[in-house]
This record gives structure tokens, sequence and C-alpha cells, in this order.
């Protein structure tokens, strides 16, 4: 079943995902964004990597069972995450790492079973939130640094721009979908993230 929120102020935060493959500098950028703009922002964190810290596990080492009960606990504590963070705002913007959409390019079998599983769908899933950031991983520009940032990941560079294209896929339907391509420096593509916010996201 899925859970939606109790709270009519909560509902009424407004939330911004930043999603797409790993190394595309999602937690970074919304951290440093909260960081700056405190009083506009508040950073929600990946839920995933919490999980798989969790577990003492992760995606390539698990068994399909395994990925689904992993992806299970995703969504529950990405709905609790965005429970909470919004009880908080106090009018304030959330920049989600990750939405709960993304589970369903990570499901082992396809997005459709997934949203079966969940007992949601992607519709309502997607209108959890205002906007959809997709950034492009750092791999595309050779810059990735697999597991030493974060040893939850298990892509390799190659894998990681795929798996970039199969979210910003199951993401492409929202109305309000940006991408950003890859910066040879996590600097440009900070400006362009904080660009778009600024122009297309009304303050």
């Amino acid at each position: 079943m899925t859970l939606l929120f109790s709270d009519s102020a909560a509902s009424q935060v407004r939330r911004i995902v930043f999603t797409g493959g790993p190394g595309a500098g999602k937690t970074t950028i919304a951290f440093r964004l909260a960081a700056e703009r405190p009083e506009q922002f508040v950073a929600v964190p990946e839920a995933a990597t919490q999980v798989y810290r969790a577990l003492q596990s992760r995606w390539d080492r698990l068994d399909d069972a395994g990925r689904r009960d992993a992806q299970r606990r995703i969504y529950r504590l990405q709905l609790e995450q965005e429970q909470f963070y919004a009880d908080a705002a106090a009018g304030r913007t959330l920049l989600l790492d990750r939405g709960s959409v993304d589970g369903s390019a990570y499901w082992p079998d396809g997005a459709d079973d997934y949203w079966h599983a969940l007992g949601t769908s992607r519709e309502l899933e997607l209108k959890r939130y205002d906007r959809v950031i997709w950034m492009e991983s750092c791999a595309a520009v050779g810059e990735y640094d697999g597991d030493a940032s974060n040893p939850c990941r298990h892509e390799s560079a190659n894998d990681a721009i795929t798996t970039g294209e199969r979210l910003a896929r199951v993401w492409a339907p929202h109305p309000h979908f940006h991408r950003i391509v890859a910066y040879p420096s996590l600097e440009q593509k900070f400006a362009a993230v904080t660009a778009l916010i600024q122009s297309a996201i009304p303050q």
C-alpha cells in the first residue's frame, strides 16, 4: 500500500528530485545547495545508500530475492524520509537525492512488476515531485571513480552511463523533467544546476 502524506502542510512542500547514474554529483550538489541556502532548501539523503549500509552489502552481491527486499526497504525509507523532512521544512524546498521512481530501474523483474509488487504506479509516484533534475554521470567525461567515493557503488564506468540512461527513461514522463549533461568539473555542473533552478523553478 502506498504511504500517503498525512499532513496537508507537508504534502504541499515543494519537492525537487536529483536523479541520474552513479557519479552524477547528486549528493554533493544537493547538500551544497542546502548548505549555501539553508533558508530556501533542505537536502534529503539517499535512501539506497543507507539501506545497503544497514544490510552491509550492495546490489551486485545480492541475489534477485535480496534485491527485491532491498528495493522494498529503500522505497519505505524514501517515503518515511519525505514525510519527516516535509514536516520539518517550514516552507523550504526539499532537494531529494533520488526519489521513489528510481527503484523501478533496479527491480530485477522490470519496472511494471516493481509497481505491482509495491502496490503503486509510476503515475502516482511521479505526482509526489514538482521537478526532476536528471544529471549525467561524470563517467561520460572520464571522471568516474567507481566505489572510491561511495563503497555501495558497483557499476563500471560504462554501467554508470547505462544506468543513468535507464533512470532517465523511467523519469522522463514527468511534466517537469530536466537534463543536465556531464561537465569536466563539478563546479561547472553545480553552476548549471543552480542556473536551472533559478530560471525554471519558481522561487
